[in-house]
């Protein structure tokens, strides 16, 4: 154990002079999980505890440290959640639903199901304090292929196109106002996209307290622009603007698959509320804050949403918000002329914080898989001068700009939807799995087990319906992709050949 210390500190010492990452050998991993982690592990998780030197002098231990408090915690729930859904989805919504009365009811209904979704993230935060998500909550109900399975999906394409639609979200609403009158070339939006990729990523490389800080900002500043769209909206509603409210069930769709495809499109506004769980190592008393930022985070954002929508009715026919290419773009020039121009500007603030938010927790969701075998070992390297999850960050980041290049984001919302609602359900499963079969874990918060019960049977509407009233490829495409990673899994995992551990030894990088 003193020698794994001396060998953390001696890399420390160096990590003033030159930028390092650090690595475990197979003998340091097993020392590592014998040893180390024991020290930094509480009950179900980690505590992330540092290491002291010699002359009593703390020094950080080669582990993501505790930065993240009750205030960053809820900023990145409300920062991730508001984003691009609540400027683009209002259409997709309106579309499928048919009429406004049952386009808000499913916003509001989307609040309640993302609310029961993260009390269920909240008991299993607490009780597997490990970060990575729904990864973490897998391994322990049904095992490896399971977790791996989620891993290789959500690594390989859920959290990158997730990356990838908010940022071409941005730099639509970025390049709108230099083109009054049309469409932005696609070649700006791909590029500005591109860009603001690259600069998200470095600044999460660079330090966690550096992305925490420009999270509460773009927090702030898409809460400022979403009370000036409801204050606004109030004022119209006292004007007696209410003419698109009136009659609000006319025209209302009898289809079940576009009201699945309806709330796809408004939970994935709300996507997000599982955030905090990703980061649950690097949390401040994650007993006491994760649920604590939930039961503030979420419920603000649904009201946020709901009054946001509202006040979209009040200047806007239905037919007038199908046709606009940026919703709150239109009611600004409409409500708030000469200053329309605040509103593009604030939704470039609120999406690229929620893109920020996304990097954030999907840099850690890569870094957990690399600790745990799952993918490459270059992934779960962290900078001992920086502590961030570096590879894992640009990882993310690549994968990011390769789906930038798609230019149908509701396909991609879709196909986004499909896999994620998938692997939600099986997570409100191992909660109730494990409320059988691991009985021994101290649960800080216990939810009722109907809570769960009813997560899996709208996990399982919102995955089945669109596929039984519109069977498209695209299901059976993302269904594919998701088993082929067993492809990988038995040769590189299960069996563990010498040949695949040779070729990616080769990336270990050496202090």
């Amino acid at each position: 154990m003193s020698g794994a210390i001396q060998d953390v500190q001696s890399d420390l010492g160096t990590s003033h002079s030159r930028s390092v990452l650090s690595h475990r050998e197979p003998q340091q991993t097993e020392m590592g999980e014998g040893s180390i982690r024991k020290r930094k592990e509480s009950k179900n998780g980690s505590t992330g505890r540092s290491v002291d030197s010699e002359d009593k002098e703390p020094l950080k231990a080669t582990v993501l440290q505790k930065d993240v408090g009750l205030l960053s915690g809820v900023c990145l729930i409300v920062g991730t959640m508001i984003g691009s859904g609540i400027f683009i989805s209002p259409k997709a919504v309106l579309l499928y639903s048919g009429a406004v009365g049952p386009c808000l009811l499913i916003w509001a209904a989307c609040g309640v199901l993302a609310t029961l979704g993260a009390l269920c993230y909240a008991e299993l935060g607490t009780m597997i304090t490990k970060s990575g998500g729904e990864y973490p909550y897998l391994m322990e109900a049904f095992g490896s292929v399971i977790a791996y399975l989620y891993s290789w999906t959500t690594v390989m394409v859920l959290k990158p196109s997730s990356f990838a639609i908010i940022t071409l979200s941005f730099a639509e609403y970025a390049s709108t106002p230099f083109y009054p009158g049309c469409t932005p070339p696609l070649v700006v939006t791909k590029c500005l996209s591109a860009a603001a990729i690259f600069l998200i990523v470095t600044v999460n490389c660079l330090s966690v307290k550096l992305a925490n800080y420009v999270q509460n900002f773009f927090t702030a500043a898409k809460l400022l622009i979403i009370l000036i769209i409801v204050g606004a909206g109030i004022v119209m509603l006292a004007q007696g603007k209410s003419e698109t409210l009136s009659n609000a069930f006319d025209g209302t769709s009898s289809s079940v698959g576009a009201i699945g495809l309806a709330f796809y499109n408004g939970l994935w506004a709300y996507d997000g509320w599982n955030q905090l769980n990703f980061i649950t190592e690097e949390l401040k008393d994650p007993f006491r804050n994760l649920p604590l930022a939930i039961l503030i985070g979420i419920p603000l954002v649904s009201v946020c949403y709901v009054m946001v929508n509202v006040a979209y009715f009040t200047v806007m026919s239905t037919t007038e918000l199908l046709l606009s290419p940026a919703v709150a773009v239109t009611f600004g020039e409409r409500v708030l002329y000469p200053l329309s121009w605040i509103v593009p500007l604030f939704v470039v603030f609120s999406t690229f914080g929620s893109a920020n938010g996304s990097c954030f927790t999907a840099g850690r969701l890569a870094y957990v898989s690399g600790r745990e075998g799952h993918m490459v070992k270059i992934l779960s390297y962290i900078s001992l001068k920086r502590y961030t999850p570096s590879p894992a960050l640009i990882f993310n980041g690549i994968l990011a700009i390769f789906y930038i290049i798609p230019s149908d984001i509701n396909t991609l919302i879709n196909y986004f939807s499909f896999a994620q609602w998938a692997f939600y359900g099986l997570t409100a499963l191992a909660l109730i799995v494990m409320r059988f079969t691991r009985k021994e874990l101290h649960r800080p918060v216990k939810v009722p087990i109907v809570i769960p019960g009813l997560m899996v049977l709208v996990s399982c509407y919102l995955v089945l319906a669109p596929i039984i009233d519109k069977p498209d490829l695209e299901y059976l495409y993302c269904t594919v992709f998701i088993f082929s990673g067993l492809l990988l899994y038995y040769p590189f995992i299960h069996r563990k050949v010498n040949w695949a551990r040779e070729l990616m030894s080769r990336f270990t990088v050496k202090s």
